[in-house]
């Protein structure tokens, strides 16, 4: 338990610093940053399968086209955030992307209520309505809808409906997900190469380190996370989760200063709210099991 805690904590701590990392990439396109995050994650996750030997499950799943077709699309969700969240990082929109990260976990339940038939409880229901008039509340202050955080919030939302339908664990999904967008990736960074558009030789030393650094920087909070959900309920997986978008938005207006006015926290005020209100409803639901676990560990 303690184990498991310390991974995930350590996951979401580290995907909460991400803007320190892509703020020092903010020569390189984020379009660039992306293709060579999943070219390097591809390469990283390839040795860490042979350290591993972990090889058995690529011939049957070479079988299954639906499974190669799901991937495809969790690959096409993944790759939609990554991009959206290092554009969003790199132009001053860290607070926007916390606030998508923030409203995920709701997304999560709405969209397993209409893709899995899983039944909302009242709690939920109440926390997803708060969380539909704080978008509403900021649209109508902005003018326009929260674009970044709903892009973030849907994509990541979507991406672990994927995950959680899918048939392979983590790592051999992850994997499969870098492969399928490896021709992609290749294609892009040859065609940017033969144009004279390579970012990559272009920057500087260190942004070139931090590129080709982009494949463990991936990789190792999503093992971290594979390991730490294995070992504590999902219940306080999903409390530990807010630590990412807490991050975020403090880094975002205590380092970058970024804007927070008084309309805009009154709508993540009622998000935190739509929050608090779900989490301790789930805990609530999951204390039996979790008092147990000591018992039944021992």
């Amino acid at each position: 338990m303690q184990a498991g805690m310390f991974y995930a904590f350590a996951s979401y701590a580290l995907w909460g610093l991400f803007p320190l990392y892509f703020k020092a990439l903010q020569d390189i396109p984020p379009v660039d940053i992306v293709m060579h995050r999943m070219f390097w994650s591809f390469l990283f996750l390839m040795i860490v399968l042979a350290c591993r030997k972990q090889w058995a499950w690529i011939v049957p799943v070479l079988r299954k086209p639906r499974v190669i077709i799901g991937f495809a699309a969790s690959a096409l969700l993944l790759a939609t955030n990554w991009t959206t969240y290092v554009w969003a990082v790199n132009n001053n929109h860290i607070v926007d992307s916390s606030l998508g990260y923030f409203i995920s976990p709701l997304v999560s339940v709405t969209l397993g209520f209409i893709f899995l038939r899983e039944r909302p409880r009242a709690i939920q229901w109440l926390s997803i309505a708060l969380a539909f008039s704080a978008v509403l509340w900021l649209t109508w202050q902005a003018g326009h809808p929260p674009w970044i955080s709903l892009a973030l919030g849907a994509s990541f939302g979507g991406y672990g409906l994927m995950r959680k339908t899918a048939s392979l664990g983590a790592l051999p999904g992850l994997v499969l997900e870098t492969a399928l967008v490896l021709p992609l990736t290749v294609a892009y960074l040859g065609f940017s190469s033969l144009h004279g558009q390579n970012s990559f030789m272009a920057a500087s030393t260190a942004s070139q380190w931090l590129l080709v650094a982009a494949g463990p920087i991936t990789s190792i909070p999503l093992l971290l996370f594979a390991a730490g959900a294995r070992r504590i309920p999902l219940s306080l997986l999903g409390l530990l989760q807010y630590i990412t978008p807490t991050l975020q938005l403090l880094l975002g207006v205590w380092l970058y200063g970024e804007p927070l006015n008084g309309d805009t926290l009154i709508g993540f005020s009622i998000i935190w709210g739509a929050l608090i209100l779900y989490s301790a409803e789930s805990l609530w639901q999951a204390w039996p099991s979790i008092r147990s676990r000591p018992a039944a560990g021992a």
